[in-house]
């Protein structure tokens, strides 16, 4: 036999066994299996990042979860369903044809091996599911669910926000965006029945971050939550990824409260500053006396709050028109306002102390002088020394509602410590002039009790005590009542009297001046006030 029948037969038995080596294992040897096969794949990769300690970062995790959504919705399988079940992964697939579709209900009894070790879940799909598809010319398409347990890596926002059992469930359909549904998809989590007398349970969806580097947030909009025996119950009108979100501060603030609000900050911060020039307008045309300190005292506080209000009012509406440093300069200038009418506040508590309650040996050389120094000069020094230290704290902020999408920025702080510093602040400035308020109104009440024409001295005891509280800033104890029922009723309260703080001065200031003219007229008098 020759050479070349030799190479001949060499290559017809040894061709067929090269062949083989290159095909895929038995178990993905027709094209069902083969789709299968794909599947698992994408699955392990998952959920081998899931199981990593996220050092590296989230990028390979998100890539991994894109990879994952992608195969299920694209890997060629034949076969109706398709169920790929992994320890903290598990997927199922569904070919369904629009025009016929009928809803579809799933559990995850469905996933056999691991549905004894893991807590109960349930997803329930409606007919208006398909709406999109059925005016289309798609006769099939594909509905994709994952159920999967939240990682230090993926589906973790800012907040580092618990999850009910840590379980997550996604849908998507045909790689498409499904809103609005007509009828909700309803999604239930079985659970401890312990857990609903310590946290509050919330049916959120996952909001993919819009800017550069953030993950996303979890967000509440377009659901409903329904907590029942044992079980809470989500009905949303979306699809994408679900979870039950463990509450133990109030939820985030709703977007019509949020523009109600604002709305009425505007408002009042407009009047206040309007009634502050009135007030100012009004002292400088009366008859003024060489040492009225306490009128002086009056005026320097107005001054600060005129600054507070019409700050507040640019700082929201540079975020959009201005330039970043104008932002960060009006930031800059609403803080120092902020701090200078806390300060002057507190500086009004202490002068009413040395009227009421020390009385005797009031004279302090360059007593205005130094008051000043103390209600300009402290806060410009704080902010100077903070913006020293970081000049990234003062820039556009955003105030994020629960639903994500309408939020309203403005030019303020952006650092967490800078607000806890606010807090400390007001929370001294308060304390400090409650107690002063408390011992005033101790001396009003003995001083009244002692006079002879009670009530007229009762009522005009009310009437100091009610400018007072404006004066003092008493009412801003309400941003520390903020928990369970009237974290709402606090909020709007909170807005209306503090942005109107200006306002009631001067119809304070107005009512004293009256009075002051009818004593006058009267042939009495009464000291200043």
């Amino acid at each position: 036999m020759d050479s070349g029948l030799w190479i001949c037969l060499f290559a017809c038995t040894t061709f067929p066994v090269l062949l083989t080596g290159l095909k895929p294992s038995k178990e993905a040897s027709d094209g069902q299996d083969l789709g299968k096969y794909v599947v698992e794949e994408a699955m392990k990769t998952f959920q081998g990042h899931l199981a990593e300690s996220c050092a590296s970062g989230w990028k390979e995790p998100m890539r991994a979860k894109q990879n994952l959504e992608k195969t299920l919705l694209e890997a060629d399988i034949s076969q109706e369903t398709l169920i790929v079940a992994h320890e903290d992964v598990q997927a199922l697939i569904f070919r369904i044809k629009p025009q016929d579709f009928r809803g579809l209900n799933i559990s995850s009894d469905m996933l056999m091996v691991y549905a004894s070790r893991r807590p109960r879940h349930a997803m329930s799909f409606p007919p208006a599911l398909t709406e999109k598809f059925q005016a289309g010319p798609a006769k099939e398409t594909r509905l994709a669910c994952i159920y999967l347990k939240a990682s230090s890596c993926l589906f973790q926002d800012g907040k580092n926000s618990a999850l009910l059992n840590n379980d997550i469930l996604g849908a998507t359909l045909g790689g498409i965006s499904v809103n609005n549904l007509s009828q909700p998809v309803e999604i239930r989590f079985w659970h401890n029945l312990s857990l609903a007398n310590h946290s509050n349970m919330t049916c959120v969806f996952w909001m993919e971050g819009e800017e550069e580097g953030s993950l996303g947030a979890w967000s509440p909009a377009g659901c409903s939550t329904t907590i029942l025996n044992g079980t809470v119950v989500c009905q949303c009108d979306h699809l994408t990824y679900f979870a039950v979100l463990l509450q133990i501060s109030p939820p985030a603030l709703d977007e019509s409260l949020l523009a109600a609000l604002n709305y009425i900050t505007s408002i009042g911060c407009s009047v206040s500053a309007a009634a502050c020039l009135l007030t100012a307008c009004l002292y400088h045309c009366s008859r003024k006396k060489p040492q009225d300190f306490t009128k002086k005292i009056h005026m320097h506080l107005l001054e600060a709050l005129f600054s507070l209000y019409i700050s507040f009012l640019v700082s929201t509406l540079l975020p959009s028109v201005t330039t970043a440093w104008q932002c960060q300069a009006a930031a800059i200038f609403l803080h120092f306002s902020l701090l200078s009418g806390m300060t002057w506040m507190a500086l009004e508590g202490f002068h009413l102390y040395m009227l009421v309650i020390r009385v005797y040996n009031l004279y302090i050389r360059c007593y205005l002088l130094k008051l000043c120094a103390v209600g300009w000069g402290l806060p410009g020094l704080a902010v100077f020394t903070i913006f020293l230290i970081n000049k990234q704290v003062y820039g556009i902020h955003n105030i994020k509602t629960s639903s994500l999408h309408s939020n309203k920025s403005m030019c303020w702080i952006r650092s967490i410590e800078v607000h806890y510093f606010n807090l400390i602040y007001l929370s001294g400035t308060v304390l400090f002039n409650m107690s002063i308020l408390t011992l005033v109104v101790r001396q009003l009440r003995r001083l009244g009790a002692n006079s002879p024409q009670q009530e007229e001295h009762s009522c005009r005891d009310t009437v100091t005590v009610l400018g007072l509280t404006c004066l003092l800033g008493t009412t801003w104890t309400l941003a520390f009542v903020s928990f369970g029922v009237f974290s709402t009723p606090q909020l709007f309260l909170f807005t209306i009297l503090n942005s109107l703080q200006g306002l009631f001065i001067c119809l304070w200031y107005c009512t004293l001046r009256c009075h002051s003219q009818a004593s006058v007229s009267k042939g009495t008098s009464h000291p200043s006030q």
